[in-house]
């Protein structure tokens, strides 16, 4: 398994296909004093990079196109640049990111660029309805753009129970809904403007539904219910919506027919892996689809210092996503690391 990235720690790979190459925007992790905690505090990132290539051949090299935004050019934020995403639509680049405002509360804003690599140049405020973390977005086969975004504990979704524009400070923390019959709390999806900058509707819920039941999956099915992490992608026709399950450590995911879901379960996309969070996107490439996630093996175990991997998945006859192909062993093919 040969190293990716040599020069930092980077995690939570969004992968997209831009000009015939692959392009991955990470976290990334830096070194901190900062104790582990359920609130997340320690993954304390500042600044993103762009990487690219245009092969996923192990020989082939990856290029770091260097800092392309940091938090002292955004001027609402705080701390914490987490999990980033990507988008093109008329000609311009988009990069989402969530952060902390000046009130400590997380919100999602918007960088534009004329090339994927960056330079971006971040809007002055977050998206407006925003909140929480982990955007991801969508552009489906018509040109509509949608995003979706969210994370329990210290992703603070939480605590917005009482409506998508009240924040209920008092659910801060590593806390989230329990108890017999109580629904789990779900993503959120927007639908996008135009120009890419802003809600056109009212965020919606996203609803991942239990096989057996045909009902949402419940609060207290950890193994189940959504975490943080969420991507979106289309197979077939079908909208596949993949998340992580945070305190249970799988990558798992649901099918549904419209963007909007409900999605009903299909099953796990990957087990735990060294680490506690895992993260991840799903690309298609020459054919072939591929899986982005991390780990903390480079580390040696550090929770807040991980290494983005890429491996090969696959459908079977049903549309079930499937790590083996049958007959030939798959396994990780690069990562990266410091």
């Amino acid at each position: 398994m040969a190293p990716l990235i040599t020069n930092i720690y980077t995690a939570d790979p969004s992968a997209h296909v831009f000009e015939g190459k692959i392009y991955i925007y990470p976290s990334h992790d830096r070194e901190t004093d900062i104790q582990f905690n359920d609130n997340g505090d320690q993954y304390d990132m500042a600044d993103y990079h762009v990487f690219s290539t245009e092969s996923l051949d192990p020989a082939a090299p990856v290029v770091d196109h260097g800092v392309v935004l940091k938090t002292e050019d955004i001027p609402w934020v705080s701390k914490q640049l987490w999990a980033p995403d990507a988008a093109t639509k008329n000609g311009k680049y988009y990069l989402y990111f969530p952060a902390r405002d000046k009130e400590g509360i997380f919100r999602i804003g918007v960088a534009v660029g004329d090339r994927p690599e960056g330079p971006f140049t971040p809007d002055p405020e977050p998206i407006k309805g925003s909140y929480s973390i982990d955007p991801a977005t969508f552009v489906d086969d018509d040109g509509q753009a949608y995003l979706y975004f969210g994370g329990l504990w210290g992703g603070q979704l939480q605590c917005y129970q009482k409506g998508h524009d009240v924040f209920d400070a008092s659910w801060q923390g590593p806390k989230e809904p329990t108890g017999e019959g109580v629904p789990s709390l779900g993503a959120r999806v927007g639908k996008l403007t135009e120009d890419m900058r802003q809600f056109a509707e009212d965020v919606r819920d996203v609803v991942i539904l239990a096989p057996e039941t045909g009902e949402p999956i419940l609060a207290d099915d950890h193994d189940r219910r959504f975490f943080e992490a969420a991507w979106m992608h289309k197979y077939n026709g079908k909208y596949y919506f993949s998340y992580s399950t945070g305190d249970t450590h799988y990558l798992a995911y649901g099918v549904g027919d419209s963007p909007y879901g409900p999605f009903t379960y299909g099953g796990r996309i990957l087990e735990p892996v060294l680490g506690w969070t895992t993260h991840h996107s799903i690309v298609e490439f020459k054919g072939r689809w591929w899986l982005f996630h991390h780990d903390c093996e480079l580390s040696k175990g550090v929770d807040h210092l991980r290494s983005v991997k890429v491996r090969e998945i696959f459908y079977d006859k049903d549309g079930k996503i499937v790590t083996e192909k049958p007959g030939k062993k798959n396994g990780v093919f690069w990562m990266a690391k410091v």
